[in-house]
């Protein structure tokens, strides 16, 4: 394949490699070893992408977070430690259930247009280059999937705001888009300080309790 073909395949949106993606889903179920062939080798960022959709709309499917959020994690540290990606055997047959997972990929990918209509193609090129950025952007993946991964899934947005940037972060990296990387981070950050006013507020209220109790 020569430059102008990979030129040519990098333009397709990552809407419409997910969309395509979707609809080939299996109608009862899939593992995330079959969700990662599916994908092919080059795709592990488009497989980020379509993980975090799930969590862009209010409904959301018990346990998900942890499953989504461990092959996200894993994926961003395979991509920051320059290896191949290695799934646990027991997140590889871990079976998603697609009939609720379908349509709910279905509705939260109009948003993903949405979000993906801000990105355009090598903007602040220094922060998508190789070398120590790389690291850095790689390790807010990282980040960013132990953030969706927290214990705080019944809390309004405390799944869609890493979700949202790590969507950012993954479009971003695709594209080689600088301006989307660093709304993935500044996301993070948000992430951070939205958890931050929980842990506070939520000790704060168990202080209170305490005091009433005790008096």
């Amino acid at each position: 394949m020569n430059h102008e073909q990979e030129q040519v395949l990098d333009t397709i949106p990552l809407s419409r490699k997910i969309r395509a993606m979707v609809r080939s889903l299996p109608r009862t179920g899939i593992t995330l070893s079959e969700l990662i062939l599916l994908v092919g080798k080059d795709g592990l960022l488009i497989l980020a992408g379509l993980l975090t959709l799930v969590f862009l709309i209010p409904v959301s499917i018990p346990g998900v977070s942890t499953v989504f959020g461990a092959a996200i994690l894993l994926i961003g540290l395979s991509r920051l430690l320059g290896r191949e990606l290695w799934v646990p055997r027991r997140l590889q047959h871990r079976v998603i259930g697609t009939r609720k997972l379908r349509p709910l990929l279905r509705k939260a990918l109009p948003w993903m247009v949405r979000i993906e209509k801000i990105s355009r193609p090598n903007r602040i090129r220094w922060l998508v280059a190789n070398g120590p950025v790389h690291y850095l952007n790689n390790a807010a993946l990282v980040l960013g999937a132990v953030l969706l991964m927290m214990p705080f899934g019944l809390i309004p947005f405390s799944n869609t705001f890493p979700a949202v940037a790590l969507l950012l972060l993954a479009i971003g990296l695709l594209q080689r888009d600088g301006v989307c990387v660093l709304l993935g981070h500044l996301g993070n950050l948000l992430t951070i300080l939205y958890f931050s006013v929980l842990i506070g507020g939520g000790g704060l209220a168990a202080r209170e309790i305490l005091n009433r109790a005790s008096s």
